[in-house]
């Protein structure tokens, strides 16, 4: 046992489980919203779209959790502009913008003297560098989004689940997405500052695709989302140090290890049932019986 725990002996181990534990946290009352809407091309836009945003702040001097953050805001913009476009569909438009914004930070960062450091450190970033500061960014981060997703719970819920309805009871479905939004802007600009965008995206969708496979109600969801993004990271964080691999890049690829995992498991579960195995399509469908109890709501409102 105390061979199996001695990477967590070491100081900037334990940083980087924490803050891994706190980006799970994070994530996971993000990246649930994110699936059942449909938006994981947007996230995966958005979180390499920051580049620019990071890299002109970079140059002046300026934070780049700043940069990184107006960046998505503006990647969000251009999308919601065009999301009503009739000529051509709204994943052709995250496309576009995705690789514009990617191209032009490229550019941008090419005239720095240290463009391959600079691009590698915000493909990847580094999860053993945490400091402390960073933590208790996250840990601010954690505590804003927690707050948001709870006062709004029943918008989002309405929104990703009967637009309309959510209208008719008045609980302003156009600001309840410009607040999503938000939401997944704040997760990816804090998340990439400390983690890089592969181990932010992969917490982000990873985990909570997983859970949807294992949990119906939607806060049970977020939890099991939260508890197999946590183990990703120990584990994650185990591997990297007796396999000498990248550690991002490793919790990462456990992170979505075990959601291949839990797919066939649950597939072959079905299937000595008899039931058809479940398929990626499936997976926004899981949370679903959450809509009953919107429908209880708004059958009780007055």
């Amino acid at each position: 046992m105390t061979t199996l725990a001695e990477p967590f002996t070491v100081s900037f181990v334990q940083r980087a489980l924490l803050g891994g534990v706190l980006l799970a946290a994070v994530c996971a009352l993000t990246g649930v919203w994110v699936i059942a809407r449909g938006m994981t091309f947007l996230g995966e836009a958005m979180s390499h779209g920051m580049l620019p945003g990071v890299a002109i702040a970079s140059i002046l001097g300026g934070s780049p959790v700043i940069g990184a953050a107006v960046s998505a805001f503006a990647m969000a913009a251009g999308v919601g502009a065009l999301r009503n476009n009739r000529e051509f569909g709204r994943d052709t438009g995250i496309g576009l913008l995705f690789v514009g914004m990617l191209s032009v930070g490229v550019i941008v960062v090419s005239h720095s003297r240290s463009f391959a450091t600079d691009l590698t450190a915000f493909l990847f970033g580094d999860v053993l560098a945490i400091r402390a500061a960073d933590l208790w960014l996250l840990a601010g981060a954690g505590a804003l989004v927690a707050v948001v997703a709870a006062v709004f719970h029943r918008p989002f819920l309405a929104l990703t689940f009967d637009p309309r309805k959510a209208r008719t009871l008045g609980l302003r479905p156009e600001l309840a997405n410009l607040v999503m939004m938000g939401l997944l802007t704040v997760t990816m600009a804090v998340a990439f500052s400390v983690v890089g965008t592969l181990l932010a995206f992969g917490m982000l969708i990873a985990p909570s695709a997983a859970a949807m496979l294992v949990a119906r109600r939607l806060p049970a969801v977020m939890l099991t989302a939260f508890l197999i993004g946590a183990a990703a990271t120990t584990l994650g964080l185990w591997i990297s140090w007796y396999a000498a691999t990248a550690a991002g890049a490793t919790i990462a690829a456990v992170a979505v290890l075990i959601f291949f995992t839990i797919l066939a498991v649950r597939a072959a579960i079905l299937a000595t049932r008899g039931a058809f195995p479940a398929t990626s399509e499936s997976l926004p469908a899981a949370p679903q019986a959450s809509a009953s109890d919107l429908r209880a709501e708004a059958d009780t409102k007055p």
